[in-house]
């Protein structure tokens, strides 16, 4: 596994871009309501990034290769049993509906990379506590993030957390190693699927992001036609939440708080 250990100075850049993003997050509550469009909460993001910012929405034609078309949005929205990796559309919500936004910005070369999902109007009990029990799970993993900790043991509490509450974990998709690279070594599990070979020792220095995805029905994904969305196959509704990372000498620090977020430890 080749993992990069980034530098103070490294980590000062990744803290710039990841303050951007929560940043947008921040801003972009206010229009998260019932009758706006997901393109028009693309359109509001991408121009807070672009010209308050003066930074690079990285999702835009982020993945273009021979045969298939880059993400063709600034953001992603994933609505309701959207797992992830939503294309914002014409759809307007609706009263009740769950929604992730999914931010990434790129400042002076680094990334920030962060998520959180959004209640529109009057969400139904059982889709509010989904929600907060994959925020706990998100919480619960940050935790474990220490050097000499392992990266097993973060998808070991998310998965218990998930299953005391009768949660299902996406297993198709994982974080991610993140600084001048989107998507870097090493990928992290959000459930207990590490053999010897492939789990790793954290040590001060390693960036990455944890952002479990957590259905209320069963685990299983498809791919729709696009290329790009993830939903769930039984079309149960599914949450995520996610924040980067950097692992100090003594424990954790989030990249991406939000000024808003009371943590639990």
């Amino acid at each position: 596994m080749n993992v990069t250990i980034k530098t103070p100075e490294d980590i000062e850049k990744m803290r710039i871009a990841g303050r951007l993003a929560a940043e947008v997050l921040e801003m972009i509550e206010e229009h998260v309501k019932p009758g706006v469009t997901t393109d028009e909460i693309d359109r509001i993001c991408h121009d807070y990034i672009v010209n308050t910012q003066d930074a690079i929405p990285a999702p835009l034609n982020y993945g273009a290769a021979p045969g298939r078309p880059g993400f063709p949005k600034s953001i992603c929205t994933s609505l309701n049993h959207v797992v992830c990796h939503g294309i914002p559309g014409g759809k307007k919500l609706k009263n009740g509906d769950v929604l992730n936004i999914d931010i990434t910005v790129i400042k002076d070369d680094y990334h920030g990379d962060t998520s959180k999902m959004f209640l529109v109007g009057d969400v139904q009990p059982f889709n509010q506590k989904l929600c907060k029990v994959t925020q706990e799970c998100l919480y619960k993993g940050i935790a474990e993030v220490k050097p000499g900790a392992r990266l097993s043991d973060i998808g070991r509490v998310i998965e218990k957390h998930a299953h005391a509450n009768h949660y299902s974990v996406v297993e198709e998709y994982c974080g991610h190693g993140i600084g001048k690279v989107f998507h870097e070594e090493p990928q992290v599990l959000h459930y207990n699927g590490y053999g010897e070979q492939n789990d790793c020792i954290l040590q001060e220095g390693m960036t990455f992001t944890i952002e479990p995805m957590i259905n209320a029905g069963k685990k299983f994904t498809k791919l729709l036609g696009d290329g790009w969305t993830a939903v769930t196959k039984d079309r149960r509704p599914s949450a995520q939440w996610e924040h980067t990372l950097a692992v100090t000498a003594d424990g954790v620090e989030i990249l991406t708080l939000r000024k808003d977020e009371v943590l639990p430890f």
